[in-house]
């Protein structure tokens, strides 16, 4: 069994981190090619939205590999973002992205850089999977790292951001010597107290060496639901978004598939054409509690890949 679906009830991030799948098998992935200057990354789906739906149906996303992956296929997208806790696992998930003719160019990776004393151990982690990815041609390894703890009101000391950062871009720089970006990450923990943490690990690092992921809804909902912080944001940062995390709600409650709603996502298209950027795309519209219940978990997302391309279709068919 991969997945836990009572703590998946229990618990707001934690299939993020303690529920990626181990898959059975092993083989290689033939390398991708993507072409254009800015090399063109096909709209992806991160599992953990299928995760939610899987749960909602009383299934376990990956419990059969087989059958989990042949039904995201169905859907048309074609590039599938997983997340990994250690090295092993990639080579048993790639025999069934071949036999699916699906790509993995960006990965999602547990870290822990805030305490000296860990933070070297999660690296090394990290950089197993990156080289345990080479056969697969990925470009982007996401991470958020971990919070001191899930549920808990504590924020990380500054000694701690501080050490954060430094690790960060440690990793990046290590990733990118293989050809890789790394992407920071966050939920809405990290936008607390003035957003010092989202700030500072971005604003102590190498934009060369650490890009962002804008989770477009968690930093709207991390701030009170505010599309001015998320735009003011996007200003201060947009050059260095190398991936966006697309999910969309209505009155603050995420909705089963991606259109219309809070977020005003064909100003974010204009906002980041304005500065020539053109991140990789990956949905991620997932469930909560309050989420309408009408679709299945294939309908979703095929109505997610027909929102994303008249958003942002003017990127995807050059």
């Amino acid at each position: 069994m991969l997945f836990n679906s009572s703590l998946f009830k229990n618990k707001r991030f934690v299939e993020r981190r303690h529920f990626i799948q181990s898959l059975a098998g092993a083989a290689i992935l033939p390398v991708v090619s993507f072409t254009n200057k800015e090399e063109f990354l096909p709209v992806s789906c991160n599992q953990y939205s299928w995760i939610t739906f899987y749960n909602r149906e009383g299934r376990e996303w990956a419990a059969d590999p087989d059958i989990s992956l042949k039904e995201f296929a169905s859907t048309g997208i074609k590039a599938y973002e997983p997340a990994f806790n250690h090295a092993g696992e990639v080579a048993k998930l790639l025999p069934f992205l071949k036999k699916y003719q699906l790509v993995m160019p960006s990965v999602y990776v547990n870290s822990a850089l805030h305490k000296k004393d860990d933070a070297q151990k999660s690296i090394d982690s990290v950089l197993g999977i990156a080289d345990a990815l080479k056969a697969a041609n990925t470009k982007i390894i996401v991470t958020n790292p971990s919070p001191l703890a899930w549920g808990s009101a504590e924020n990380k000391s500054d000694e701690e951001l501080i050490e954060q950062a430094k690790n960060m871009d440690k990793l990046g720089a290590e990733l990118r010597k293989r050809g890789m970006k790394l992407a920071y990450h966050t939920h809405d923990v990290e936008l607390r107290a003035a957003a010092r943490e989202f700030h500072h690990t971005l604003q102590a690092s190498n934009p060369e060496n650490v890009s962002l992921c804008l989770d477009v809804h968690w930093v709207y909902r991390g701030s009170g639901n505010s599309q001015v912080a998320l735009f003011d944001i996007v200003k201060m940062y947009g050059k260095r978004i190398a991936e966006l995390h697309i999910r969309q709600s209505k009155n603050g409650i995420w909705q089963e598939s991606f259109g219309e709603g809070d977020i005003d996502y064909p100003r974010l298209v204009t906002t980041l054409d304005a500065m020539k950027v053109r991140p990789h795309l990956v949905l991620e519209q997932c469930l909560e509690k309050q989420s309408p219940n009408t679709m299945t978990s294939v309908a979703a997302h095929k109505a997610d890949l027909a929102g994303v391309q008249k958003v942002f279709g003017k990127w995807l068919n050059k």
